[in-house]
C-alpha cells in the first residue's frame, strides 16, 4: 500500500513538473511567424501543422472565404477566437492575427495565424504545434471548428 501511495505521489509530481516547469521552458514563442510577401511560414515536414497556403500533402487545407470588408472579417475572426477555450490573442495588425491555443491537460501551445487577403476575400491560416512530431490532428480539427464558427457569423 505504501508503494502505491509513493507511485501516485511521484506521478503527480512528474505531471506537475512537466506541466508547469518543463513544457513552458522548451515551448518558447517563435520569433519567425508572420506574413512575408503575402505568405505565412511553411509547415515543417511532420504532421503537426496545417496551412491554407500549402499546395498539397498533409498540411494543405482550403482558406476560409469571407464576405464584407477585411476589417469586418477580422473583427468576426477575433470574436470567434476569443470565444474559444484556452485561446490568447498574441498580436494583430490590419490584416493579421496571431493567437495561441493551449491544450487542456498538458498545456502544450499551438500557434495559429490568420492572414486576411482582401483581394481574394479569403482568410489564410497556419496552425502548428510548437512541440512534438504529431499533434494527433488537433490543429486540423481546431481549424475546421474555427471555419464552422466563422462561417456561421460571416
Amino acid at each position: 500500500m505504501t508503494a502505491l501511495i509513493i507511485l501516485v505521489i511521484l506521478a503527480i509530481v512528474g505531471f506537475l513538473a512537466g506541466r508547469f516547469l518543463v513544457i513552458p521552458e522548451v515551448s518558447k514563442r517563435p520569433d519567425n511567424l508572420g506574413v512575408t510577401d503575402g505568405k505565412l511560414k511553411a509547415c515543417p515536414q511532420k504532421p503537426n501543422c496545417v496551412n491554407s497556403q500549402a499546395e498539397n500533402g498533409y498540411p494543405a487545407m482550403e482558406p476560409i472565404p469571407f464576405n464584407g470588408t477585411l476589417a469586418e472579417a477580422k473583427t468576426q475572426m477575433l470574436d470567434v477566437v476569443e470565444a474559444m477555450e484556452r485561446s490568447t490573442i498574441v498580436s494583430e495588425n490590419e490584416d493579421y492575427i496571431h493567437a495561441e491555443f493551449r491544450s487542456q491537460l498538458w498545456g502544450f501551445v499551438d500557434d495559429t495565424e490568420f492572414y486576411f487577403d482582401a483581394e481574394d476575400k479569403v482568410v489564410h491560416f497556419r496552425s502548428a504545434a510548437r512541440l512534438g512530431q504529431s499533434d494527433l490532428q488537433a490543429n486540423r480539427r481546431r481549424m475546421q471548428d474555427i471555419r464552422r464558427r466563422f462561417q456561421a457569423v460571416n
